[in-house]
């Protein structure tokens, strides 16, 4: 539509450009007509001095036998015609009407062509928002119908509780009288909460499929322009085209973009985005339940909108949409699967056991890679292989095979990275390590992988201590082996995940039996600049805190020192074995350790007969993230 509306523009203003241009010819003919008296003229008529003559209201024009053109004033003269008849001159006339819609037109021309250029521009500064320039306050909703793609709740997977809210709604819009005869009354909207990836837009899109009705999408950022008042205008026309369109559902998404408290903005009352917030809210009461309009709207910011927005009456749900559990994530990876075709080796349930934390978005990325890579090499299927290179590309990184590294980089690399897996490996509570390489991946030189064996939902203790132990066992790795005048900034990731645990157990997690069971989080980050805390301490307790800070940290490394002692053999031959193979799996560094091949000869016959990797036993629940120095550890999370 934008198309057709601007080349029909151009055309239009192409024909007034042709047609003023013709006008302006014909006027500027008769400028350049050199005046005569009528006299004149008439002494030329009797001469035989005139070739033609034309007769435009009280104007006569008459061409010359010289060839020029001329231009006279006609007194109240009844006989000219018949005496320019009489001397065989041709004569012709033009009616003051048309002449005066002439002049009109030529007038009137320029003006038109200026306000078609303003408007013009003016709607391409808006965006060719909808009704061009005279639209800036209509709604830029779109309706969304069946030919775009029915979306349905089987396309919707790892999010059950949060369909099982949203059903009821679903259930409304095919049968209101359902509810309606015992007096119950449908929620008028639903918020849905949730990390981005989660398939926050995909389940909205479901209930509208699943309905049957008019699905109206906007985002946030849409209402909000660079004239005051427009965003308002914006919100009431939506809610007019959702009143006509009933039942339908209007969803929002990034609500944040308009919903933020109030106050905080500079232009107090006259802010743009507060006015369109207001509007909102009092659109939100204008309407009654039963006129069918169900409002929808997605964020992943919760906590930066408007305690006005979130109370019954507008928005009476709050669906947390999280992000999906190894049951939850094997189902999406059948979703996204049905249009690729699998190997006979590819098992989804070990794939989803494999990806911790891994939103639905990820799951669609993760598909998409194996089928590339798979496409790259020319099968015609997906293979169990693929979906574990892609696994570790969207993990790990992509290999960075043309890096130039020399043999003492990639020993100190080499000692680092299996110090790591020593420590994992001997501490119970450590997570099982999945995978360690000195192949440099992303912006890291080498990394090891520890995936948790269950859906973690909390941290213990023990379980920080021990993490890190295995966080800070690369520098006691290198220092164990180079002696403390050559260590490396290698370390820095890991002293930096350290730090963040350490300080997490101390200040939010009543971990420290010194600081004791106080939040000193604000206040920390009040005094670290990152904004501005809710109270102030002394200076006594942000030294303390400090102290044990370190004291943790100093622990985990002399733990992690006196365990690389104990085990140096160990770790001296899987350092050997990475140097050898570049990148081992859980189960071969183990057998690494132990003096053994790291591949058995059954290992070899399977993996020759079905093209698969080694299984990953491991079920993950938080999403690991690379470290600059090569370690990779999952986010701790409280």
């Amino acid at each position: 539509m934008g198309t057709a509306r601007n080349i029909a523009f151009w055309v239009v203003l192409l024909l007034l450009i042709v047609a003023l241009f013709n006008l302006f010819s014909g006027t500027g003919n008769t400028l350049q007509s050199r005046e005569v008296p009528y006299s004149q003229f008439m002494q030329s008529v009797e001469d035989g001095n005139v070739s033609s003559v034309t007769v435009d209201g009280e104007q006569v024009r008459f061409r010359g036998n010289d060839g020029n053109d001329y231009v006279t004033i006609k007194p109240e003269d009844a006989e000219l015609t018949n005496k320019l008849i009489e001397e065989g001159i041709p004569v012709s006339a033009k009616s003051q009407e048309e002449s005066g819609f002439q002049a009109f037109l030529v007038s009137l021309l320029p003006i038109l062509l200026l306000i078609g250029v303003w408007i013009y521009f003016m709607n391409r500064m808006q965006g060719g928002g909808k009704g061009g320039a005279m639209g800036f306050g209509k709604s830029r909703a779109k309706l969304l119908t069946e030919k775009h793609g029915r979306v349905t709740f089987d396309d919707v997977a790892g999010i059950d509780e949060a369909k099982e809210e949203l059903e009821e709604i679903v259930e409304f819009l095919r049968n209101p009288q359902k509810f309606s005869r015992l007096g119950g009354k449908i929620p008028k909207g639903a918020l849905l909460v949730g990390p981005p990836g989660t398939g926050k837009t995909l389940l909205a899109r479901a209930i509208a499929g699943e309905a049957g009705v008019p699905f109206f999408t906007i985002s946030g950022s849409d209402f909000v322009e660079m004239f005051v008042g427009v965003g308002a205008s914006r919100v009431r026309d939506m809610f007019e085209q959702a009143k006509k369109n009933a039942p339908c559902i209007v969803f929002i998404d990034e609500i944040d973009a308009v919903g933020r408290h109030r106050g905080a903005g500079y232009g107090g009352g006259n802010d743009e985005r507060e006015q369109t917030l207001n509007q909102l809210l009092v659109e939100m009461d204008g309407f009654e339940s039963n006129e069918g309009v169900i409002i929808l709207a997605a964020t992943n910011r919760r906590d930066v909108l408007d305690p006005a927005l979130l109370r019954p009456g507008r928005f009476d749900r709050q669906v947390t949409v999280p992000n999906p559990d190894i049951k939850g994530r094997e189902k999406i990876l059948s979703v996204h699967a049905r249009k690729t075709p699998l190997g006979p080796d590819v098992d989804l349930r070990i794939i989803a056991r494999g990806t911790p934390g891994f939103s639905g978005a990820d799951l669609a990325n993760l598909v998409n890679e194996a089928a590339l890579m798979a496409a790259r090499v020319g099968r015609r299927f997906v293979t169990m292989v693929d979906f574990e290179n892609a696994k570790d590309k969207v993990m790990m990184g992509a290999e960075r095979r043309s890096m130039v590294l020399t043999p003492d980089q990639k020993e100190k690399t080499a000692y680092h990275e299996a110090g790591h897996a020593v420590v994992g490996l001997e501490l119970p509570k450590c997570d099982p390590v999945y995978k360690a390489t000195i192949i440099p991946r992303g912006g890291a030189l080498g990394m090891v992988v520890s995936l948790p064996e269950i859906d973690r939902l909390n941290w213990h203790k023990s379980e920080c201590e021990q993490k890190l132990a295995m966080t800070m066992a690369g520098k006691a790795a290198e220092i164990l082996k180079y002696g403390e005048g050559d260590v490396s900034n290698g370390p820095a990731g890991d002293i930096q995940q350290a730090s963040a645990l350490a300080r997490a157990m101390v200040l939010r997690w009543g971990m420290s039996d010194k600081v004791g069971n106080v939040d000193y989080e604000q206040a920390h980050e009040g005094y670290m600049g990152n904004g501005a805390g809710g109270f102030s301490v002394s200076a006594h307790t942000k030294e303390m805190i400090e102290e044990e800070v370190k004291r943790m940290i100093d622990e985990a490394y002399q733990w992690a020192f006196r365990i690389l002692t104990e085990k140096k053999e160990a770790w001296e031959r899987l350092a050997e074995g990475l140097l050898e193979y570049e990148t081992l799996t859980g189960e071969e560094i183990k057998r690494v350790i132990k003096g053994e091949p790291p591949h058995s000869n059954d290992d070899e016959e399977d993996k020759s007969d079905t093209g698969s990797a080694p299984s990953v036993t491991a079920i993950p629940k938080t999403k690991p993230r690379p470290k600059s120095d090569g370690g990779l550890e999952p986010e701790p999370t409280a």
